[in-house]
């Protein structure tokens, strides 16, 4: 066993380091020292603390980066994992069309209201074609990583519009 004693760190309170210092040789009766050092946190940390704050506050005006982020974590998972999943996606981008040709039958538009349903329908329809393609050939493959590129600024660039509008 060694004859002398190291200090030991206690990490207490959110940065705070409490560092007890053992009792003294020939200083039986006292109490031993205790001495508090607060932490400061790092420029990095601080950085993205920043960044986290500001993503987090405007969260709602940024959903369809969120989203398009995600498509492309899903469609890089769903290549790694099963390529052939594409082909059971691209069916899926009819759907957006077929919606439009539906509701032009149901309730039918014109003006803007017409224009601003094709322009979801195809937005849509390129997302859905997007990912399916992206799942069969990986979404950096060849111009994918610039249509999602569009896609994603068409998509934000839309949502701000309209979330000024109402």
């Amino acid at each position: 066993m060694p004859s002398r004693t190291r200090a030991r760190g206690v990490k207490t309170a959110a940065g705070v380091h409490t560092v007890h210092i053992p009792r003294q040789r020939g200083r039986r009766g006292s109490a031993p020292f205790v001495v508090v050092v607060p932490e400061r946190p790092s420029l990095t940390r601080e950085a993205l603390t920043a960044l986290g704050g500001l993503l987090w506050r405007s969260r709602r005006a940024l959903a369809p980066t969120g989203l398009a982020v995600l498509a492309l974590v899903v469609a890089a998972l769903l290549h790694v994992i099963a390529w052939w999943s594409g082909l059971l996606l691209a069916p899926m981008a009819a759907g957006p069309l077929l919606w439009l040709l539906l509701m032009q039958r149901r309730r039918p538009a014109t003006g803007t209201v017409l224009a601003w349903r094709t322009g979801l329908a195809v937005l849509a329809s390129s997302a859905l074609a997007w990912l399916a393609t992206a799942a069969g050939f990986g979404p950096l493959a060849g111009a994918l990583e610039l249509w999602w590129l569009l896609t994603l600024i068409t998509a934000q660039t839309a949502w701000l519009i309209v979330r000024r509008t109402h």
